[in-house]
């Protein structure tokens, strides 16, 4: 029988996670406060304030699961810490009201610095920035009384992924022919999620209730290179790899001594400046589920940045 699922936010994982669960015929409300979202009759947008209490515990009535996908104004410490922590209670405490799981999108920035592969197992330590405000996240869900899933992925690739480093800043920079910059190095292991990959561990477990109140990673395929990622979408494009060139990490530092917004992205430069891997065959067991082949993954993504510009 069709569920009712509530779905807060309209970005890369929001939109994924709302076209999966109406593509297995459940009845899905997204909320944003633009009203936006995917076009789908099985989906019902609606206009709501995540962080008001009152709108918010009005608009999930009848919700089993609540995706919260929701993130910050910006890309800062600063409105990470006045937005996230008060948010994420309001959608705990109404869930919990309704007796509705929350599956919470989640990155690595929780586990800080690593120096081997991280696994669901490996300490999440960071205590400062934005890394930090990720970990007092997790730690608040795990202290909740209401039924939390935490799925964690590395940086985001696939349709409707834009403001990330394998988003706008680098598909379509290869489709176009022109130089790609990086930032850390071009050929330290990185591991890159495939977004529906992402959306499609959300809903297995959110319907799994022996992984509620789990941490678990979304499946995710080997690691490779910028570079070699780089040369994938060219592939797929049918386009020649362009030519490449990359920031130090270092160099990011000292830019952002005196611009904010460089200084927020060379907090986690070090993902890109060594090694930084992911394993995820613990809970692709657990979810029954395998990432997307890389080759695969790129082409749907070359085909749905393809599409958007024909529209344009």
């Amino acid at each position: 029988m069709s569920q009712l699922h509530l779905v807060t936010g309209a970005g890369p994982v929001g939109w994924n996670v709302a076209e999966q669960l109406a593509e297995r015929g459940h009845r899905v409300r997204v909320l944003t406060r633009s009203g936006s979202g995917p076009d789908h009759p099985q989906i019902e947008r609606r206009r709501v304030d995540v962080s008001d209490p009152a709108a918010f515990a009005s608009a999930i009535e009848g919700a089993t699961a609540i995706y919260h996908c929701t993130h910050g104004s910006a890309y800062s410490a600063k409105a990470w810490r006045a937005e996230l922590p008060a948010m994420e209670q309001v959608v705990l405490e109404a869930a919990g009201r309704i007796g509705a799981v929350v599956v919470f999108p989640e990155s690595l920035y929780s586990f800080g610095k690593v120096d081997a592969p991280m696994t669901e197992d490996t300490p999440r330590s960071a205590t400062t920035g934005k890394l930090g405000i990720r970990a007092e996240l997790l730690r608040a869900r795990e202290d909740s009384a209401t039924a939390t899933i935490s799925v964690a992925a590395s940086d985001f690739f696939g349709p409707h992924v834009r403001g990330a480093h394998a988003g706008e800043r680098m598909v379509p920079t290869i489709m176009d022919g022109k130089t790609m910059r990086v930032i850390g190095s071009l050929d330290q292991p990185h591991s890159f999620t495939y977004v529906p990959d992402l959306a499609a561990a959300m809903v297995t477990a959110a319907a799994e209730r022996d992984l509620w109140n789990s941490f678990l990673f979304a499946p995710t395929s080997a690691a490779v290179t910028q570079r070699q990622l780089i040369e994938t979408f060219a592939a797929a494009a049918g386009v020649p790899a362009p030519k490449c060139s990359a920031i130090p990490a270092w160099a990011m530092d000292a830019v952002g001594f005196v611009h904010a917004d460089t200084r927020e992205l060379a907090e986690t430069a070090y993902q890109f400046a060594r090694p930084f891997v992911m394993d995820s065959r613990t809970s692709e067991r657990l979810l029954d589920l395998a990432p997307t082949p890389l080759a695969d993954a790129a082409a749907e993504t070359v085909r749905w940045w393809q599409g958007l510009r024909a529209a344009a």
